[in-house]
Order: C-alpha cells, then sequence, then structure tokens
C-alpha cells in the first residue's frame, strides 16, 4: 500500500483502490453470494394441497346449500365458517402458487447417482488434462527459456500466440474437423489403407475421451506454457552450466535444478488448466456430440436452461467451485508454494 501511494500518490492510488475494489465486488462477491443464497433454498409444495382446496371448495358449497334453509341465527354462524374457510382457502392456493423459500442442504443431498458419477469423471478427466497440458508445455516452455536463441524464442512464442487471434469455438471446431468420422485424420487413414470411408469404416476417435483431451490441451496450452516459462526465464543459466560441468544429467538437471525453480509457474498453469477444464463447456459439447457422455458443466446447463431449476444448477456450480478451490490449496500443498509465489 505504501508503495502505490509513493508511486501514484493518493489520488490515483484511491482511484485503483476504489476500482479494484468494485471490480471484486461487482464480478467476485456478488454472483457469488447470489449463486450460495440461491442453492441453499428450494420451494416445496405439499402433495395433498390441491386435494385440501378442492375439499374445502366443496365444503363451502354445501354449507351455502345449508344457509339457505337455515335460521338468521344459523346463518350468521355459517357465514362465519365460509368466511373461515374462504381465508385458508385463499392461504393454500397463494401457498400452492408461491411457496415459501425453506433454506436447507436439500439441493446438495439431491444430486443423482448418475450425476455423481458425472461430476467424478470430470474431476478424473480434468486432472488427465491438467497432466497431459504438463507434459506437453514443460518442454515448449524450457526451450523457449534456456535453449533457443532470442530470434527462435520469438519465433517459438509467436507460434503460441497466432492461433488464439482464433476465435476459441473456431479452434475446437478445426479439431472436429480434423478427428471426424470422414475428417482429416481418418481421410489420411484411408490413404495407406488403414480405413475405408466410402464403404463406412472409420476410426471413431469422437467416440473416445481422447478428443476432448485433444482439443482442451490445444485451447488451454498457453495457460500452462507461459506461466512455466515466465519462471524458468528467471533461472540463471549458469546453475544449468554448474550442475552439467559436475556430471549432472539432463534427467537430474531438471529434476534437481529447472523443476524446483519453475514450481510457482507449474502450480499456476495446473491450477488454471484444470479450472479451465473442469468449467468448459464448448469443447465437450462440441467434440463429444453427446456420443461419449456429458461433462458436469454440461450437467450444470441443463439445469440452469433446461429443467429451469436454478437452486439445483447453483448447488451443482458451487460444488465445482468448491472443488477447484482445493485442487489450488492441493497444488500449493504438492509444490510447496504460497499465495506470493504463484502471484509472482
Amino acid at each position: 500500500m505504501s508503495d502505490l501511494l509513493r508511486t501514484y500518490g493518493r489520488g490515483l492510488a484511491g482511484l485503483f483502490i476504489a476500482l479494484t475494489a468494485v471490480w471484486i465486488l461487482v464480478m467476485i462477491l456478488v454472483p457469488q453470494l447470489f449463486m450460495i443464497e440461491r442453492s441453499l433454498w428450494n420451494r416445496t409444495v405439499s402433495t395433498d394441497i390441491s386435494l385440501r382446496i378442492d375439499r374445502a371448495y366443496n365444503e363451502v358449497s354445501l354449507l351455502e346449500l345449508d344457509s339457505q334453509n337455515a335460521t338468521e341465527a344459523e346463518r350468521q354462524e355459517l357465514a362465519e365458517r365460509i368466511s373461515a374457510l374462504r381465508a385458508q382457502i385463499a392461504e393454500w392456493e397463494a401457498e400452492e402458487t408461491d411457496p415459501p423459500k425453506v433454506y436447507s442442504l436439500y439441493n446438495y443431498t439431491r444430486m443423482s447417482a448418475l450425476h455423481v458419477r458425472i461430476f467424478v469423471k470430470t474431476i478424473f478427466y480434468s486432472a488427465l488434462v491438467t497432466i497431459l497440458a504438463l507434459v506437453v508445455c514443460y518442454p515448449i516452455a524450457y526451450a523457449v527459456a534456456q535453449v533457443a536463441t532470442p530470434q527462435r524464442a520469438a519465433f517459438l512464442l509467436l507460434g503460441l500466440i497466432i492461433p488464439y487471434a482464433i476465435n476459441e469455438l473456431l479452434r475446437v471446431y478445426a479439431w472436429l474437423m480434423i478427428l471426424d468420422y470422414q475428417g482429416v485424420l481418418n481421410t489420411m487413414l484411408s490413404w495407406i489403407g488403414v480405413t475405408d470411408l466410402a464403404a463406412g469404416q472409420w476410426i471413431p476417435f469422437l467416440e473416445s475421451p481422447a478428443a476432448v483431451f485433444v482439443a482442451m490441451v490445444y485451447a488451454y496450452i498457453l495457460f500452462m506454457a507461459f506461466p512455466i516459462y515466465n519462471t524458468l526465464e528467471t533461472l540463471d543459466r549458469n546453475q544449468i552450466e554448474a550442475a552439467r560441468d559436475l556430471g549432472a544429467s539432463t534427467w537430474r538437471i531438471h529434476w534437481r535444478v529447472a523443476i524446483p525453480h519453475a514450481k510457482p509457474g507449474i502450480a499456476v498453469g495446473c491450477i488454471m488448466t484444470f479450472m479451465l477444464s473442469a468449467s468448459s463447456y464448448s469443447v465437450p459439447q462440441i467434440m463429444t456430440r453427446g456420443t461419449s457422455g456429458d461433462w458436469f458443466s454440461q450437467t450444470i446447463y441443463r439445469q440452469f436452461f433446461e429443467s429451469n431449476n436454478w437452486n439445483q444448477g447453483a448447488a451443482y456450480a458451487f460444488t465445482l467451485l468448491v472443488v477447484c478451490i482445493l485442487f489450488i490449496f492441493l497444488m500449493m500443498m504438492i509444490f510447496r508454494v504460497g499465495i506470493r509465489d504463484i502471484a509472482r
């Protein structure tokens, strides 16, 4: 705070702090609090309320018939009973049309066995995507940061950035065209006799989760590569040369020198890739087209916009958020880094 005040002065620093506070409040806290509040209540209508209303109307009709042949005193008594019944009917009808909110954990406990399997599968698959992205991106980041000349490093970074000038949906559709039943890959395999497109004999790549893995790794590669590159770029090459002079193998140099130095970047890359994969809707929706099962994000979408059950959808979304937060702490524990290390 003091550094901010010294650098920009009270006026500009106060403006920065106010804008940050508004952004945190409007974009983070309010939506999350609304989602949590929505997930904690539900409206339940008694199954026999319609029957009670019908019986009350019947009783009112009978009392009105009785009042026609009753004495003046009896009519007054019957009128009071009819008035009380009509008030009770109005209360029941209001409850039927606008049931009261009941706060409980009901929305969290009514997740079906199928949705639990989808949730576990999504978390497992997101972890696999994260591992694949790490395996692919670490060598690229190391090569750009430590091995390549400045000119080659610039070309490699440009090659990573250029695809992101295209919309994510178009990049995912590009992989759909490559892996489709009569796509580029099956066409190339038909040239060497592995598949026969004319006879409908092709390899169903899209029916495998691997198709989603490939598209996700490609879609989120920068979110893994850049944090690792940023940390490896600060690694003194003299440490690598010293390890090599002392007889360390390439594997040992990476294990004892490069990877420990890159821990904050690896942790950030894993966190970002996992969270993007777990919450991705467009990639599994486009790549699977319903042939290899839903991801949990698709289940959440259906709860909101197809079932119109916003309370259940909010509970599902908050459950996924909690798992992503726990994953952040897991990465911090595994790589032994703190919030300051991640934020650098």
